[in-house]
């Protein structure tokens, strides 16, 4: 059963997960929404303008009134600077499931940083009541894929020419999911 508490504050090593701010649109723009590479595997454009971003920001900002929200701004600790986003891109009630999407500012890709802020919000969506977290990639795109695996979730299956990128290629697609139990079991494992 789902007790939705929203985007709370998180705290990592190197990382603070928190909502989005207006204020966030111009770096969110420069490091990655404004960059052409990072939405080539993903669902949304490349903003064309800062304009683009702000209405972006201001829609999610407005969004955190609604508790079933969970979209953190991925935040450096040591620069206070935004890179990244990540968060609960569809959440399914009749099976307490939520799917994962993120991404990162390309100069960050390859640090760890994705898996950092997955495997942090992860603890609190089970807190909150999920039994399910699932996550998918391009299979053009296998460093998303091992973020999900670092983070615990499970191969599933790929679906053949299950998406249309936003350039209008048709891609295959790798799901991957956690269930409570196996988050539960691996941190008995760690233990």
């Amino acid at each position: 059963m789902l007790n939705h508490k929203g985007t709370k504050y998180i705290e990592t090593e190197r990382l603070i997960l928190r909502q989005f701010r207006s204020e966030d649109a111009p770096a969110m723009f420069k490091n990655w929404a404004g960059d052409r590479e990072v939405p080539k595997y993903l669902t949304w454009n490349v903003h064309r303008s800062i304009a683009d971003t702000e209405c972006v920001v201001n829609m999610w900002v407005a969004q955190y009134n609604d508790t079933s929200t969970y979209n953190w701004v991925i935040v450096l600790k040591d620069s206070g600077e935004p890179i990244g986003s990540i968060g609960v891109v569809r959440i399914y009630e009749n099976i307490d499931g939520a799917e994962i999407g993120y991404c990162i500012g390309k100069p960050w890709w390859g640090r760890g940083i994705t898996t950092e802020a997955f495997s942090a919000i992860l603890p609190y969506l089970f807190e909150v009541g999920f039994n399910r977290i699932d996550a998918a990639h391009a299979v053009k795109n296998p460093a998303s894929g091992r973020v999900m695996q670092k983070c615990g979730l499970k191969y599933e299956g790929t679906f053949r020419q299950f998406f249309r990128s936003t350039a209008g290629e048709l891609l295959d697609i790798s799901f991957y999911s956690i269930l409570h139990e196996d988050f539960l079991a691996g941190e008995n494992q760690s233990s």
